[in-house]
């Protein structure tokens, strides 16, 4: 008789390989390299010449290249759940109304509470990007759609029409601008003491690796999910609440990141199928990689100025897009 304990360390050890395939650890390398490239670019010179110079690689430099971490990593994770939750490889905070939702809530704190801080802002954002996705899941569990192309652009629709009462509201309050700023979706202000509740995030991304498991069985449908004993419902409220956390923090404090989510999990699953534990590492290394790079092109396209780094990747995500929805018609 076959030992069951043996038969399963053998299913495990392939899994187990992947993981820590020497791969992986030459793209941790590439990744801290990039970082590292990311922290010496700027208009401040780090030689010691110039008054307070060697000050602002702690000021700006230092927490400017944390946030590219935690921004990217959890945007990228954000649209891997999504993607797995709804069976749709074309969902993501973008895409689905999640991010102007939170938008909303952060006008709607500030028109309401003109002196809450930072964290009532995040609150406020947070709540509005919950009831937000709620609302775009249970669409898509209550209407049949005979295409998973048409989930997304349901999904911006919704985003469109909630962007429109934002930027009403904020034209009666004179806030349009201000509303601006906060859509840029740039790293500029970034600054020691204004990043560090990006920190909340990371709490994000260590719950999504503790319950990758339970999400990628809620991810097959809610008979399969109840058939095996998970709690569906309670499983679908985790991973939007995960994902409201997440979207409504990056978007108070760094801007909207467009197309992020839809990007970095389409190319990994390409390349690696759709083993969500597996994928986990890459989907977080290549968030970081994404976004760090546009973020150095944004710094030097018209150095010794700026562009929001959601320009660089509006134009990247457009492209890949359109490039999945090819790919889609073309292999099914």
């Amino acid at each position: 008789m076959t030992n069951p304990s043996s038969t399963s360390t053998v299913a495990a050890a392939p899994v187990r390989r992947d993981r820590l395939d020497w791969k992986l650890y030459l793209a941790t390398l590439a990744v801290v390299a990039l970082l590292g490239v990311s922290l010496f670019i700027g208009v401040y010179t780090l030689d010691g010449h110039g008054e307070g110079s060697p000050d602002m690689f702690w000021i700006t430099r230092v927490p400017r290249t944390l946030a590219l971490v935690l921004a990217g990593a959890a945007m990228a994770i954000c649209g891997l759940v999504m993607q797995l939750l709804t069976q749709n490889r074309f969902v993501e905070p973008t895409t689905t109304g999640t991010t102007e939702w939170a938008g909303l809530g952060l006008l709607a704190v500030m028109i309401f509470f003109p002196t809450a801080s930072l964290l009532g802002r995040m609150v406020g954002a947070i709540i509005a990007a919950f009831i937000g996705t709620t609302i775009f899941f249970a669409f898509l569990r209550r209407v049949s759609l005979r295409s998973s192309l048409i989930v997304p652009i349901v999904g911006i629709m919704l985003g469109a029409v909630v962007s429109s009462v934002s930027t009403f509201f904020a034209l009666q309050t004179n806030m349009l601008q201000q509303l601006g700023i906060w859509f840029a979706g740039s790293f500029a202000p970034i600054l020691r003491g204004q990043y560090e509740v990006l920190w909340i995030v990371a709490i994000v991304l260590v719950a999504v690796f503790v319950l990758a498991d339970r999400l990628t069985v809620a991810g097959l449908g809610e008979e399969i999910a109840t058939n095996v004993g998970l709690n569906y419902n309670r499983m679908m409220l985790i991973g939007t609440s995960l994902v409201a956390v997440a979207t409504g923090v990056v978007t108070v404090v760094v801007g909207n990141l467009p197309f992020l989510g839809l990007i970095v999990p389409n190319i990994v699953s390409m390349f690696r199928g759709d083993n969500l534990r597996s994928n986990l590492p890459w989907v977080f290394l290549l968030g970081i990689a994404t976004v760090t790079v546009c973020d150095i092109v944004s710094r030097t396209i018209i150095m010794p100025f700026e562009v929001p780094v959601s320009l660089i990747l509006g134009v990247l995500g457009s492209i890949a897009f359109v490039l999945l929805l090819l790919r889609k018609r073309r292999y099914g």
